[in-house]
């Protein structure tokens, strides 16, 4: 505990504790010992300064510059009037209490911050750079792009580049929130604020400081207190108006009912003196004005400890509230890498017709024909390979070892006459065909698909259980290509071979039919427009692209579609935490009030109302903290 606090919270602990040793030799002495009225005053104020001399500093600050109403003032006002009318011991606990609550505050708010520092510890403090064959140490913000860096093991990889010779194990627990290190390699990406593990790499920049990763998740963090919630706001507002509202309320009954009662007997203006007192000190708003804020920031530092990085408060709320979900196909719910899935041949072997495929296709670097090659494996004889003609739209056609051989789509095969027939499974069907004798054999095809991510369904079904309720599959890709994986994920509503422009006006007719939120998850590159467009945009794999961090409300580090619904658990039960906060202590609060008001509860029931509801509040925003266990 020492060694966590601050220095200025250690020296309001000492305070407290001196502060609280002397109201304890106090009232063990007044015990046995009678004094006259102004000793006892005398003593007590002594803890009382010892305690709360800020208070009174700051308040009395505060009232010079006109600042009157805020929890410091009902502070003085209260136990300076608890002085007034004998009250000495109630006065004194009541300013130590406070401080107990000031200073249980203080330690929850920076455990919060700590949360959020881990994740800005991520800034690299330098990069080693080669320049003219040296080795260089020079600040990050100086690298420019193209540059190579070394970084050794044990560093932060200062800016976002691809390697460029050796290999290592990365640690990407601060992005992405997965504790198991990442292998990297010759041609690998490698982003800024990971940690290189194991070997020695060097990397050629992609980016400058202020483009990388890191530049723009700090900044990201570091705004997000800006964009508070509706509620934040509206807890703002109400205590500017509250406070004054209780102060005036307090005059009114320390003053009003004498009047009518004994304006010229003491102990009437006394008693009613007295539960002004206690007004005032339950009134205090801190409890509110402390735990909600703090409750979101909570909530946004476990979060981004899960990789989960909320720009704002609002956003949170927004997401607490969904009730549809809109995903983007390819990079979102699939991995947006094609592989070959199935090879069903026809007159020839298996091996044969991905032998064919891959001389066919050698040369294209397009997607689908690197696929066939990563699943060749094989060594490729180029000079077999003669003549080849990509024909737009169908396909490829080349001379292999003196033959020639169609591969392509079902049009090409028509094209060259090819007695061919459809893939009974879904998915990219490259066919592929042979000239014999002024005619077309055809030898088979091979499936190919945008690999489903491993937790989609789990992302889905999460989804599902948490209540939303619509679940939706934009795409641009083909109609059976998209209705399989949602066939397999479990999506019903699914639109398919969309251009960016109707992809934003469909998610504008869904929001026109639904009461609810509704979230757009992307990949952020293409999908700005539709990011912005959603109640909320939220970016998939998000870890160097520049459109996900700034299109996007809530960035999600990296590719697993299962953090959508770890967005929604954290969100939904931030926003429990909040409503909880508010409820018990305008509850609390509002009988305290009543009950003083009426004589029957004193300093002590104030002091609960105040310094108690305070701590719970606060031990309750400190859980928002806590990560989901998955």
């Amino acid at each position: 505990m020492k060694n966590r606090l601050t220095r200025k919270q250690k020296k309001m602990l000492i305070r407290i504790i001196i502060a609280a040793a002397l109201l304890a030799v106090i009232a063990v002495t007044l015990f046995f010992v009678d004094v006259p009225w102004w000793a006892e005053l005398f003593l007590y104020v002594i803890p009382y300064a010892v305690a709360g001399y800020d208070v009174l500093r700051t308040a009395f600050i505060n009232l010079i510059h006109g600042q009157i109403f805020d929890e410091k003032f009902l502070m003085m006002v209260a136990t300076v009037g608890a002085f007034g009318t004998g009250e000495y011991p109630e006065a004194s606990f009541v300013m130590l209490f406070y401080q107990i609550g000031e200073l249980f505050q203080s330690i929850a708010v920076g455990r919060s911050r700590k949360s959020i520092a881990k994740l800005m510890d991520i800034r690299p403090d330098s990069a080693t750079v080669i320049r003219d064959g040296q080795e260089c140490e020079v600040s990050p913000d100086e690298v420019e792009v193209g540059d190579t860096i070394i970084v050794k093991p044990g560093e932060k990889i200062p800016l976002d580049g691809v390697i460029v010779e050796g290999q290592t194990a990365v640690d990407q627990a601060a992005l992405t929130g997965e504790s198991v290190p990442v292998d990297k390699a010759l041609s690998d990406s490698v982003i800024s604020g990971t940690l290189n593990l194991s070997g020695v790499i060097k990397v050629r920049t992609t980016s400058t400081f202020g483009q990388s990763t890191v530049s723009k998740i700090l900044e990201l963090v570091e705004n997000a207190s800006d964009k508070k919630a509706k509620v934040e706001n509206f807890i703002t507002k109400f205590a500017r108006y509250y406070t004054p509202s209780v102060v005036i309320a307090a005059v009114l009954l320390a003053v009003v009912p004498p009047l009518f009662l004994g304006i010229g007997d003491w102990q009437i203006w006394k008693a009613w003196l007295t539960r002004a007192c206690v007004f005032l000190v339950v009134s205090c708003p801190c409890a509110l004005v402390v735990s909600v804020p703090l409750s979101f920031f909570g909530g946004i530092g476990g979060a981004a400890k899960d990789g989960i990085l909320i720009k704002g408060a609002g956003f949170m709320e927004v997401v607490s509230k969904i009730d549809t979900v809109v995903f983007d196909k390819t990079g979102t719910l699939t991995k947006g890498v094609f592989e070959v899935d199935d090879v069903h041949p026809n007159l020839i072997s298996r091996a044969e017709l991905l032998d064919i495929a891959a001389c066919c296709e050698s040369f294209s670097s397009h997607p689908v024909a690197q696929s066939i090659l990563r699943a060749h494996e094989g060594h490729i004889d180029k000079s077999v390979i003669g003549e080849a003609e990509e024909i737009a739209g169908k396909g490829v056609k080349a001379t292999v070892d003196g033959k020639v051989y169609y591969c392509g789509n079902g049009k090409l095969m028509e094209m060259c006459g090819a007695d061919w027939h459809e893939c009974h499974l879904t998915g990219t069907i490259i066919h592929v065909a042979r000239e014999v004798d002024g005619s077309s054999e055809y030898l088979g095809h091979i499936v190919i698909n945008d690999q489903v991510k491993e937790d989609s369904a789990e992302a889905i079904n999460e989804l599902k259980g948490l209540g939303v309720k619509r679940l939706v599959m934009l795409t641009g890709d083909k109609k059976n290509v998209a209705e399989g994986v949602a066939e397999r994920l479990g999506i019903t509503d699914c639109y398919s071979e969309l251009l960016p422009a109707d992809k934003v006006a469909k998610v504008e007719e869904l929001i026109a039919s639904e009461t609810g939120k509704l979230a757009f998850v992307g990949d952020g590159i293409n999908d700005a427009p539709v990011l912005m467009r959603a109640d909320c945009g939220i970016a998939m794999g998000a870890m160097g692209s520049d459109a996900a961090i700034e299109s996007a409300d809530i960035v999600l580090m990296d590719d697993k579609p299962s953090k959508i619904a770890d967005a929604v658990k954290l969100s939904r039960k931030t926003m429990r935490i909040v409503w909880e906060n508010i409820i018990f202590a305008l509850g609390v609060k509002a009988i305290i009030l009543v009950l003083g008001a009426l004589g029957i509860a004193n300093m002590w029931f104030a002091v609960f109302g105040d310094v108690g509801v305070l701590i719970i509040a606060v031990l309750n925003a400190m859980r928002c903290m806590r990560r989901l266990n998955r």
